[in-house]
C-alpha cells in the first residue's frame, strides 16, 4: 500500500516543474489569438479586397525583417538584463497588433502592427527557450519543451480553425460578417492584455542571475554557429514548400481553401499530439539520436510526396511526415539549449531561430517561383520538384549534423 503520493517518473510530462507548466499555460491566449490573426491576415482580409497577395506578402516580410534585425540583439541583452522582463515586454506587443488589425483597413497602421509583432517575436526569441532550460535539468528538460510545442500548436490550429465558427456567430449575434470577424480579433486583443501581469505574477520570486561575463569559449561558439547553420540546410529545404503547402494542393490537385484551411489546422493539431511522444523516445535511445530517427523518417515521407496522384492520400502522407518532423522540434530546442552556456541561452536561442528563418524565407519565393511556372505552363513536373529538392537538402541536413554531434552531449 502506497503511504504517499506516488513519484513522478523523470522524463515524462508529469515531471515538468510546476512553473514552468504554468508559464507555458500563460501562452494559451497568446497562441489561439496569433492563429486568427494570421487566418485573418492571409484569407480574410483577402476576401473583403481590403489586402492582395501582395499586401500579405509585404506585412509578413515586414514583421520577419524586424524579427532579423533586432532578434540577436534582445538575445544578447535578455542574457545579460533578465529573460523575464523581455518575455513580459514581448507579451505586452501581442495585442496592440490584434487591436490595430481589426480596427482599422488603413495599410500604414498594418504595417505598424507587424512592426510590433516583429518585435513581439523577437522579445520570445531570446527568452522563452531560455528561461524554460534555466528552470528544468536533463531529466526534464525534452518534456518541459514538448509540452511547450504541444500547447502551442494545439492552440494554434484552434486559432486557424475559429473561422468555422463564423457563419454561426453571424446568426446568433445578428451582426455582418466583417463585424464578427474584425470583433472577434478585437475581443481577442482585449483577452490577451493581461497576459503580461500574469507572468509577472508567476516569475516575481524568480530570481534571474545575468551572465555579464565572456565565459563561453571560441569553441562553445562555434559548435552554436555550426548546429545552426546545418540545422538552417534543412530550414532551407522546409521553406521551398512547407508555407507553400495550401497554393500546391490547389494547383495539383484544384482543390479550394475549404480543403486547405481546416486540413491545415487539422496538421497542426497531429503534430501536436505526435510530440507527447518526444520525451519518451529521448528517455529510451537520447535526445540527439531521437532527432536523426524522427527527422530522418520524415524525409522518407516527404519525398514521397512528389509522387502520389490523390489528394486524401497525399493529405495522409503529409501527416505522418509532419508528425514525425516536429516530433524533433522540441527536442532540438532542448538540446540546442543543452550544449549552449546557460548564460548565453538567449543569443543561442535568437541565432538558431534566426539562421533557420532566414534561408526558409528565401527558398519560399524560390518555391513559390517554381509552383507558378509550373501552373502556367502546364509543367506538371514543377509541382513535385519541391518536394524533391526539399528532401534532398534534409538528407544532407541531417547526415552533416550526425557527422559533426554525433559525439556532442548535452549538459545540465
Amino acid at each position: 500500500m502506497s503511504t504517499g503520493a506516488q513519484k513522478v517518473r523523470p522524463g515524462t510530462l508529469g515531471s515538468v516543474p510546476t512553473r514552468v507548466r504554468l508559464l507555458i499555460y500563460t501562452q494559451i491566449l497568446n497562441t489561439f489569438g496569433f492563429g486568427y490573426f494570421l487566418i485573418y491576415l492571409t484569407a480574410y482580409l483577402v476576401e473583403i479586397g481590403s489586402m492582395d497577395a501582395w499586401g500579405v506578402g509585404l506585412i509578413l516580410g515586414l514583421e520577419t525583417v524586424v524579427v532579423l534585425l533586432v532578434g540577436i540583439p534582445l538575445g544578447i541583452l535578455s542574457d545579460r538584463r533578465g529573460r523575464k522582463w523581455f518575455l513580459i515586454f514581448g507579451n505586452s506587443l501581442l495585442p496592440l497588433t490584434l487591436l490595430i488589425f481589426s480596427l482599422t483597413r488603413d495599410f500604414g497602421w498594418y504595417a505598424f502592427g507587424a512592426a510590433l509583432a516583429g518585435l513581439s517575436e523577437a522579445c520570445a526569441l531570446g527568452s522563452w527557450n531560455a528561461l524554460i532550460a534555466d528552470q528544468t535539468d536533463l531529466s526534464n528538460r525534452d518534456a518541459a519543451f514538448s509540452l511547450s510545442f504541444i500547447v502551442s500548436n494545439v492552440f494554434l490550429s484552434a486559432g486557424f480553425a475559429l473561422p468555422l465558427a463564423m457563419p454561426g456567430l453571424q446568426a446568433l449575434l445578428g451582426m455582418s460578417s466583417d463585424l464578427v470577424h474584425s470583433g472577434s480579433l478585437f475581443v481577442l486583443g482585449l483577452f490577451n492584455i493581461p497576459i503580461p501581469v500574469f507572468i509577472w505574477l508567476l516569475l516575481r520570486n524568480y530570481h534571474e542571475s545575468p551572465d555579464t561575463e565572456e565565459r563561453e569559449s571560441p569553441g562553445e561558439l562555434k559548435m552554436l554557429l555550426k548546429f545552426s547553420g546545418l540545422n538552417g540546410i534543412i530550414g532551407f529545404g522546409a521553406g521551398l514548400i512547407i508555407p507553400l503547402l495550401g497554393t500546391w494542393f490547389l494547383y495539383k490537385f484544384a482543390v479550394q481553401d475549404t480543403f486547405s484551411g481546416p486540413f491545415l489546422a487539422l496538421s497542426s493539431m497531429t503534430i501536436a499530439l505526435a510530440a507527447v511522444a518526444s520525451p519518451g523516445l529521448s528517455r529510451r535511445y537520447g535526445v540527439f539520436n531521437s532527432i536523426l530517427m524522427t527527422a530522418g523518417s520524415s524525409t522518407i515521407f516527404m519525398f514521397s510526396m512528389a509522387f502520389i496522384p490523390n489528394v486524401f492520400l497525399a493529405g495522409g502522407v503529409y501527416l505522418i511526415r509532419a508528425s514525425l518532423m516536429n516530433m524533433a522540434s522540441p527536442l532540438i530546442d532542448s538540446y540546442l539549449m543543452g550544449i549552449v552556456h546557460r548564460g548565453r541561452r538567449g543569443l543561442g536561442s535568437a541565432i538558431a531561430a534566426i539562421v533557420w528563418r532566414l534561408p526558409n524565407s528565401v527558398t519560399t519565393i524560390f518555391g513559390g517561383f517554381i509552383l507558378f511556372a509550373g501552373y502556367s505552363g502546364g509543367n506538371h513536373f514543377l509541382y513535385d520538384l519541391p518536394w524533391i529538392l526539399a528532401s534532398g537538402l534534409y538528407v544532407v541536413g541531417i547526415g552533416l549534423l550526425y557527422l559533426n554531434f554525433r559525439d556532442v552531449t548535452p549538459k545540465g
